[in-house]
């Protein structure tokens, strides 16, 4: 069996006794780093065996792995902190042995996307982005996507990187948009900071220490200034010209720019 293990992002209690129980009684544990992995290891006096398992193992060592999988032992998944494969190398791993119809199963746990967006107080539905691309023209796409993203994005930031991300951010958004900054999560100097991007950047300009989660907001609505009696004058002129209801408050909503559903709501 494959167990996907779940561990600590920082504060060491906050893994499950399930997890503490596969990673004691698993046969091998297949860890990111094994350097880290060891420190949790020794806090619970789990003596299993480490194998490394990173982003740059190759088809070779993942076949040891799936050899190891198909003689029947059991094999612990982690990555540095948290959820393995939540921009975390593992997912080819779990595909290749998937394919040769190997037990898989995931312990859920701590997840730095998952915690930051819960003391964000954005709540709702969010895209999870992660670490931005490293070429410039790649990173440029992204970012411009979640500038127009209409739900709220978890960007993984480093600390050397995250002034020029700031800013990145300020002059792709055109507005000074609500953003959080989660900062060392779970440990003893987390912080959270909440507000304006312009104020974020001014936050984070020196002394930058830490693992960070931005969060971003989504991209406002434009529609203060557009009336109800407006867009029903619109719809009017477009069933005038032979569109039906539904119609008509489709092309008002592509017209204006704005919710579907506050259009539809005036058809009725």
């Amino acid at each position: 069996m494959l167990y996907i293990v779940a561990t600590p992002i920082g504060n060491l209690e906050d893994i499950t006794l399930r997890a503490l129980r596969v990673l004691r009684e698993a046969d091998m544990i297949a860890a990111e780093d094994t350097r880290r992995t060891i420190k949790l290891l020794n806090h619970y006096g789990i003596k299993t065996k480490l194998m490394s398992f990173h982003e740059h193992s190759g088809p070779e060592k993942r076949a040891r792995i799936i050899d190891a999988l198909k003689e029947g032992r059991d094999i612990a998944l982690v990555s540095d902190a948290g959820t393995p494969l939540i921009s975390d190398p593992g997912a080819v791993l779990v595909a290749e042995a998937a394919e040769a119809g190997i037990g898989i199963t995931s312990l859920p746990g701590a997840c730095a996307a998952v915690t930051a967006m819960t003391l964000s107080g954005f709540g709702g539905a969010f895209v999870f982005i992660g670490f931005l691309p490293k070429n410039a023209g790649d990173r440029k796409q992204q970012i411009a996507r979640i500038a127009s993203s209409d739900t709220p994005c978890v960007v993984y930031e480093t600390p050397h990187k995250l002034g020029d991300t700031l800013k990145d951010f300020r002059d792709a958004f055109g507005e000074d948009r609500h953003i959080v900054v989660a900062k060392e999560l779970t440990k003893v100097h987390e912080s959270v900071f909440r507000g304006p991007v312009s104020e974020a950047c001014r936050v984070f300009e020196s002394d930058i220490k830490g693992e960070y989660v931005i969060i971003t907001g989504a991209k406002e609505e434009k529609t203060k200034d557009i009336t109800d009696s407006e867009i029903k004058a619109l719809i009017e002129t477009y069933i005038e010209s032979g569109m039906t209801k539904k119609d008509a408050a489709k092309a008002a909503s592509d017209k204006f720019g704005i919710n579907k559903n506050r259009v539809y709501k005036l058809t009725i």
